[in-house]
């Protein structure tokens, strides 16, 4: 008896008539927005700044937001709207040294998706400075309250870039200076213990 030879599988029919070709690519392009801003001399009252406000706002998430930086520093509260408003955009921000960045503009150029720094720079961190006003029972609540609010600022903004011991001096009214070879060398710390954490949350053996 002969057996009629049987029907190739639906699977075999498939490579068969089909060869593989390789991967195919599928690309989608979006615009990308590149805006900057030179962030140079005193930060002065946050009237000034609203352009930038809204353009950290407005933006999407295929934007880039360069803030170049060369500053003494100044108005805490502005800087600090700089930052949360860095915090809240949808964009990559990035932020280059360019000279100084001193006081307040060391937590700016600190809040940065990304840090660049050129060469010849500095960084400077120290307490903050004011006048207070009023009766002295007011004074001495306006006292505690901003230096509580200041240390927690510190904290959240300057760790672990500076080390806690570094944090505490500053707050007891030291000044902690650093230049461009410093800087790279705990950027490249901090690059270095994000990659290890990454690889340790996916089970890869750190390098």
């Amino acid at each position: 008896m002969h057996r009629q030879p049987s029907a190739p599988d639906e699977e075999t029919l498939t490579d068969d008539l089909v060869p593989f070709r390789g991967l195919i690519r599928y690309e989608q392009q979006l615009p990308v927005r590149q805006v900057a801003y030179y962030l140079c001399g005193e930060i002065r009252e946050p009237q000034y700044y609203t352009e930038l406000f809204y353009t950290l706002r407005s933006a999407s998430e295929t934007d880039l937001v360069y803030i170049h930086i060369n500053s003494s520093g100044g108005d805490f509260n502005t800087g600090l709207q700089i930052i949360n408003n860095i915090f809240s955009s949808n964009a990559r921000v990035v932020t280059i040294l360019e000279a100084r960045a001193y006081s307040m503009a060391a937590l700016i150029f600190l809040s940065g998706d990304e840090l660049i720094v050129h060469d010849n720079c500095q960084l400077m961190f120290h307490i903050y400075s004011g006048i207070f006003a009023g009766k002295g029972n007011e004074q001495q609540a306006e006292v505690t309250a901003v230096g509580n609010w200041f240390e927690k600022v510190m904290s959240r903004l300057c760790s672990p870039f500076l080390t806690e011991t570094e944090i505490a001096n500053i707050l007891k009214g030291s000044d902690v200076w650093m230049d461009s070879d410093e800087i790279r060398r705990r950027l490249l710390r901090l690059q270095r213990a994000k990659t290890a954490a990454r690889k340790k949350k996916a089970g890869k053996p750190a390098a």
